[in-house]
């Protein structure tokens, strides 16, 4: 198995051999189509491979549609690009090595398309160009692979287009959604309805640190104690491994809860949790932004001389201006996000305190601060623990409805100092 593409799914052992047996079906279909010279959709295998009872495909099927679910970090899109190469694998579904695994993974794959909302939504007309871009034969792959990352931002029209598609699959049209759960409220119930779950896990503690040794060359003592706080969240893990900021940043995260002796100190931190995240993503902005508008003057002829310089100038500009609207959008979404992260820090501290207190063997999401978690079990009640916790996500729920993250980071800072 070394080599192939499964290996990108840490401990995700069920998830694979679904998606191994649904490639490996794939490939038959496309073998079979090759000696008759027919087309036999994902959505048609999916039907033969039903069993008597009509409940849709068997394990070892292919269908049209999947939806990835998972909590936070279980690599959900990791998932999709993984099972995207394994379908547009030329050797053995997902060997890892042919030009279909590595340009689908890497992301350049011409009939892989990969749809991540650059805003806090997926509008109507980005799908709309979706759907019509997929209604197309595959130009140099086996099928075409539509990714859909973060579905649960699709607006009401966004969904309704995809529906439609979803509804009646072209041939050789995959689809593979992405969302935090299999709630309705996050992916609607009809287009829910419509495709093949495919649920993830949070990995194992030990599944991470042995990827971050083996596979990114990390400290095997620094890769347990990453695995360790990460919350799950493979990529964290990394950042967390190899990254001095990265561990700065949650430290003083880490550092409220007991930090919040004085009246000023709620306003302290919570200035400093709004400050980081609008640098954090400022930092991670600038260099992509500035790259993105200069190869967009480029091709629109800035820079250019002669006949019809003027004209192209203003196009350039007008294209720019619109581009810089999307980067706008962008880099709200990445402020909350990393906002929202350290929220999750903030959450699984309270949490640590509540089993501490309780006197629970279960794992700490915090091993690190194991004697902070156990300073505050004796200095709060646990229904004090509960009101900050609570708190917590209350601030991350107003985020999410559009509040302003300052006013919603100061309001639960202040219930974090009362209790």
């Amino acid at each position: 198995m070394s080599g192939r593409v499964w290996e990108e799914l840490v401990g995700q052992e069920p998830a694979v051999e679904i998606l191994s047996s649904a490639a490996s079906s794939a490939a038959a279909l496309v073998a079979a189509d090759a000696d008759t010279g027919e087309v036999t959709s994902a959505e048609d295998d999916g039907a033969s491979a039903g069993n008597s009872a009509g409940n849709g495909p068997a394990p070892g099927g292919m269908t049209h549609a999947w939806l990835f679910t998972g909590p936070p970090g279980s690599g959900r899109s990791v998932a999709a690009r993984t099972f995207a190469a394994a379908l547009q694998c030329t050797v053995d579904a997902g060997c890892g090595q042919c030009p279909g695994c590595r340009t689908a993974l890497a992301g350049t794959h011409a009939d892989v398309r990969v749809v991540e909302p650059e805003g806090l939504s997926i509008s109507v007309s980005e799908m709309r160009s979706l759907v019509q871009a997929a209604s197309r034969r595959p130009t140099t792959g086996n099928w075409q692979v539509v990714i859909i990352a973060d579905a649960d931002r699709l607006t009401e029209g966004a969904a309704n287009a995809l529906l439609k598609a979803v509804e009646e699959p072209p041939d050789r049209t995959v689809f593979l959604l992405c969302a935090p759960s299999d709630h309705p409220e996050d992916v609607t119930v009809t287009i829910r309805s419509r495709c093949r779950l495919v649920g993830l896990r949070t990995p194992p503690v030990e599944s991470i640190a042995t990827v971050l040794v083996n596979r990114d060359g990390i400290d095997p003592s620094r890769a347990e104690w990453a695995a360790a706080v990460c919350g799950g969240h493979v990529g964290r893990a990394r950042r967390l491994a190899t990254d001095d900021d990265a561990r700065a940043r949650r430290a003083s995260v880490l550092r409220i809860p007991l930090g919040l002796r004085r009246a000023d100190d709620m306003f302290r931190y919570a200035d400093e949790l709004v400050r980081t995240a609008e640098a954090d993503a400022n930092e991670e902005s600038k260099a992509r932004d500035e790259a993105e508008q200069d190869a967009l003057r480029t091709a629109m002829g800035a820079g250019g001389t002669g006949k019809g310089v003027a004209s192209a100038k203003r196009a350039a500009d007008a294209a720019v201006k619109q581009l810089e609207r999307k980067q706008k959008s962008r880099a709200t979404r990445t402020r909350r996000d990393t906002l929202d992260l350290a929220l999750v820090d903030l959450a699984g501290f309270y949490r640590d305190v509540l089993v501490t207190a309780s006197g629970a063997e279960a794992a700490l999401n915090h091993p690190d601060y194991a004697e902070q978690s156990a300073e505050a079990a004796r200095q709060w009640t646990p229904a004090s623990t509960l009101r900050r916790l609570e708190a917590v996500l209350e601030c991350r729920e107003a985020i999410g409805w559009n509040v302003k993250p300052r006013i919603a980071v100061e309001a639960m800072v202040t219930t974090l100092r009362e209790g």
